[in-house]
Formats: C-alpha cells, sequence, structure tokens
C-alpha cells in the first residue's frame, strides 16, 4: 500500500500591513518623500550640520532611489513605516547631529591615509 503524495503549488494569501494593492503603497511613499523634503530645511537649521540644503536633498533622492527595486507590498509598507518614524524622531529633536551626520559619512568625509588618521578616526 504505497501512498502517492500529489504536490499541490499554490500561493499564501497574507494580511497587508497598510496599502491593499501597489498604488496605494506608492502613494505612502510619495507621501513620506514629500514631508522628508519639506522638513529638509528645518534639520540644517535645527541641527546646525555643515551641509547645505540642495546637498541633503540629494541624499534624500539617494536614499530612496536605494530602496525602488524593492516589489513586495508588505517590505514597502515596512520602509515607509520605518522611514516615518524615523521622521518623526528627527523632527521632536530627539536624534543628535552625529545621528543626523551618520547619512552624510559616505558623501562628505574623506578617508585617512596616515596611520595616526586612521587611527584617531577608528579605522583598522
Amino acid at each position: 500500500m504505497a501512498s502517492s503524495r500529489v504536490a499541490v503549488i499554490g500561493t499564501k494569501q497574507v494580511k497587508p500591513i497598510l496599502s491593499a494593492n501597489k498604488t496605494e503603497a506608492k502613494r505612502r511613499v510619495l507621501n513620506l518623500y514629500k514631508a522628508w523634503y519639506r522638513h529638509l530645511p528645518y534639520l540644517v537649521k535645527d541641527y546646525n550640520i555643515a551641509v547645505t540644503v540642495p546637498e541633503t536633498k540629494a541624499k534624500l533622492r539617494e536614499l530612496f532611489l536605494k530602496n525602488k527595486h524593492v516589489s513586495d507590498i508588505r517590505a514597502i509598507d515596512l520602509l515607509v513605516i520605518k522611514g516615518q518614524m524615523d521622521l518623526v524622531e528627527t523632527m521632536r529633536i530627539w536624534k543628535q547631529k552625529t545621528h543626523v551626520m551618520m547619512f552624510f559619512k559616505d558623501t562628505n568625509i574623506k578617508k585617512p591615509t596616515a596611520f595616526l588618521s586612521r587611527f584617531y578616526e577608528g579605522h583598522d
């Protein structure tokens, strides 16, 4: 009595986090981008960072374009939620200047070449 198993290929229905479809997720991403874009001049002024507003706008665009390949609606919703939390923390000045400058670490700071400079900066 050999029982034969039949493999059933199906899809698992998952509950959406926020967005029900791709257009709604896209709308949420654009709303988050606009909120960050509007807050950038205040961010530069409040944190007194040595970065201009056009540089912050370019960095914002770069950070959003970094995740443009994400197509799963649930993953997009999670990224939007994280971005909203990050925006609230920044707006209420719960972050410190060093946390904000970490976004610009790759673009502004040159890596030291001398041994002592690397040692003082904490590089290997």
